[in-house]
C-alpha cells in the first residue's frame, strides 16, 4: 500500500509539474491532475490538502531537481566555462517538450496571486540558479565576488527571457538566436 501511495503522489507531482509549464500556478486544476493521473479528484486531497499546498511541493521539487541538473552540468562539464555554456540548455528542453516554459519563470509571472509558501519556493528556483552561475563565474576568472553576483543575475534574466519570447512565438530558433547575441555581445561568456 505504501508503494502505491508514494507512485500516486509522485504522478500527482509530475501532473502538476506539467500543468504548471504549460499554464503557470492558474493551469493547476485538482480535476485535470486527476484525470491525468487516473484517480478521482477528492483523492488528491489525500495527498495535497489545497493547491497551495500542492503548487508549494511541485515548485519545491522544481528547484531541487534543477539543483542536481546543475551540479551534474558542473561534474561533466569540461571547465567552469563549458558548464556556463551548456546552462542555457535547461531553459531550452522545456521548449522541446511542447513549448513548455520554466515553472518558476511562469509562476513568478504570476506573483500577486500566489500563496506566500508558493512564491517562496519560486524565489528559491531564481537562488539556485544565480548562485550557481556565481560559482561557475568565480571558478572560470570572470569577476570578483562583488561583479559575479550582478553578472550571474543578468544571465539568469536573460535565458529567462529568452525562453519566454521563444515561448511566445512557439519557436526554439527564437531562443537560440537570443543566446548567441548574448554570447557575443551580452552577459554570456562566449
Amino acid at each position: 500500500m505504501a508503494t502505491i501511495k508514494g507512485n500516486a503522489r509522485e504522478a500527482i507531482l509530475l501532473a502538476a509539474r506539467e500543468a504548471a509549464m504549460a499554464r503557470g500556478y492558474g493551469g493547476i486544476n485538482f480535476r485535470d491532475l486527476a484525470t491525468t493521473v487516473g484517480i478521482k479528484a477528492a483523492s488528491i486531497n489525500y495527498y495535497f490538502a489545497n493547491k497551495a499546498l500542492l503548487g508549494e511541493a511541485v515548485a519545491r521539487r522544481y528547484w531541487e531537481d534543477i539543483a542536481r541538473d546543475l551540479e551534474a552540468i558542473s561534474e561533466k562539464a569540461k571547465s567552469p566555462a563549458e558548464a556556463l555554456r551548456q546552462y542555457p540548455g535547461i531553459f531550452r528542453a522545456s521548449l522541446e517538450r511542447g513549448n513548455r516554459m520554466c515553472l518558476s519563470s511562469f509562476m513568478a509571472a504570476e506573483h500577486d496571486g500566489l500563496p506566500a509558501p508558493v512564491l517562496k519556493e519560486v524565489q528559491a528556483f531564481a537562488d539556485v540558479n544565480v548562485a550557481w552561475l556565481s560559482r561557475q563565474l568565480a571558478a572560470a576568472g570572470l569577476g570578483d565576488a562583488e561583479s559575479v553576483g550582478a553578472r550571474a543575475h543578468a544571465i539568469y534574466g536573460a535565458v529567462a527571457g529568452a525562453q519566454i519570447l521563444a515561448r511566445s512565438r512557439s519557436d526554439v530558433s527564437v531562443f537560440d538566436a537570443l543566446i548567441e547575441s548574448y554570447r557575443k555581445a551580452g552577459p554570456l561568456p562566449s
